[in-house]
């Protein structure tokens, strides 16, 4: 049984772990959202605890930044030329903003049923990186 065709992927990284991933998308988070790095109680936890989600999703201007990227994906999709679109999203470690903004565009692409979306976090198990 084969799996059907990724419509868009969507990438969580890390800039000090390395160059962006190859995207139609790339959206630098680095310098104008808060890092939840910050606080001692979220450091050492990633996008995957509900925390770290909570903390990123009521940073002001997150969800109006990932309105735009569904609307911005939709517009690449909308064009003449078909095939899968990718988004790259990074913060400095990869473990918080990105993976968590990741998240919420997945979730909010996803409310699209006829759409596949694929979720890939390069950096998220990454050791925390010391600033």
């Amino acid at each position: 049984m084969s799996c059907p065709p990724v419509d868009i992927t969507v990438t969580s990284f890390g800039y000090l772990h390395g160059e962006p991933p190859a995207a139609h998308l790339v959206v630098d988070l680095r310098h104008h959202f808060r890092d939840p790095h910050v606080n001692p109680a979220l450091r050492y936890l990633t996008a995957r605890d509900q925390e770290v989600r909570d903390a990123v999703a009521a940073t002001p201007g997150i969800t109006d930044l990932v309105t735009a990227l569904a609307a911005a994906v939709t517009a690449f999709r909308s064009g003449p030329t078909t095939g899968p679109v990718t988004v790259a999203v990074g913060c400095a470690g990869g473990r918080h903003r990105a993976g968590a903004v990741a998240r919420l565009l997945v979730q909010r692409l996803l409310e699209n049923p006829a759409l596949t979306v694929d979720l890939v976090d390069r950096d998220l198990e990454r050791p925390v990186v010391d600033r």
